[in-house]
C-alpha cells in the first residue's frame, strides 16, 4: 500500500518519555495495514539489541543499523513505504535531507529522538527535522526528584549532575540518565 503524500513525523522528548515505544506502536500500526516497513537506527547505539529498536519498557521492533545516515537510502527496498528512525539526534545533518528526500518519494518516515541534550539545548540535527515535520509530537516523562512532568534529561556521573563541558554524546540508560522537570533539572558550570 502506497501512501498518497509522503510526509514526516517527529516524536520528540526527554529520555524516558516513551518516544520508542510510540514509534514502535506506530510501525506496528502500519505492518498491521500491510504497509512495507523498514527501521533505521545509528549504529552507536547497542545498549539493548544491535538490530533492534528496544524501548526502556521492553518493547522492540526490528531495525538496521547504520554508521551515517545516507546508508538509509542505500539500504531501503524499493516496496518500502513506512521508514522508522530511531535516536535521530545521533545522525549526522545529513539526516534531514534523507528525510525529505524519503517524504518526497511518497514514504511515510517516522522519527524518533532526544529534541534536547542532558545540558538541555537543542540536539543535533531534531530541531531541523521538527521544523520540516508535517506532524511533531513531545512527550514528557515523571521527573525523578518531585513527580512532575519532565521535559530535560538530567546525565548524573557519579550520582552527581554532569557538568556543563563534559562531552555531549554518551549512550546509556539509568544507570547515567534521569528524567528531570526545568526545575530540578542541574548542569552546572
Amino acid at each position: 500500500m502506497r501512501h498518497t503524500h509522503g510526509s514526516i513525523e517527529v516524536v520528540c522528548g526527554s529520555m524516558f518519555s516513551g518516544k520508542t515505544d510510540e514509534l514502535i506502536r506506530r510501525l506496528v500500526r502500519a505492518t498491521i495495514a500491510k504497509q512495507k516497513v523498514q527501521v533505521f537506527k545509528p549504529a552507536i547505539d547497542v545498549r539493548y539489541a544491535v538490530e533492534k529498536v528496544t524501548s526502556h519498557a521492553g518493547s522492540n521492533f526490528d531495525a538496521i543499523p547504520v554508521e551515517k545516515s545516507s546508508e538509509i537510502l542505500d539500504k531501503m527496498d524499493k516496496d518500502t513505504t513506512v521508514i522508522g528512525i530511531d535516536e535521530a539526534q545521533f545522525f549526522d545533518s545529513e539526516i534531514v535531507n534523507v528525510a525529505q528526500k524519503l517524504a518526497e518519494r511518497g514514504v511515510r518516515v517516522l522519527i524518533a529522538g532526544l529534541d534536547m541534550d542532558f545540558r538541555g539545548e537543542p540536539f543535533g540535527p531534531m530541531p531541523i527535522l521538527m521544523s520540516m515535520a508535517e506532524r511533531v509530537d513531545k512527550l514528557h516523562a515523571i521527573c525523578m526528584v518531585c513527580g512532575d512532568e519532565a521535559s530535560r534529561t538530567q546525565r548524573l556521573v557519579n550520582g552527581r549532575p554532569a557538568r556543563y563541558d563534559d562531552p555531549v554524546v554518551i549512550v546509556g540508560a539509568s544507570e547515567l540518565y534521569e528524567a528531570r522537570c526545568r526545575v530540578h533539572h542541574e548542569v552546572p558550570r
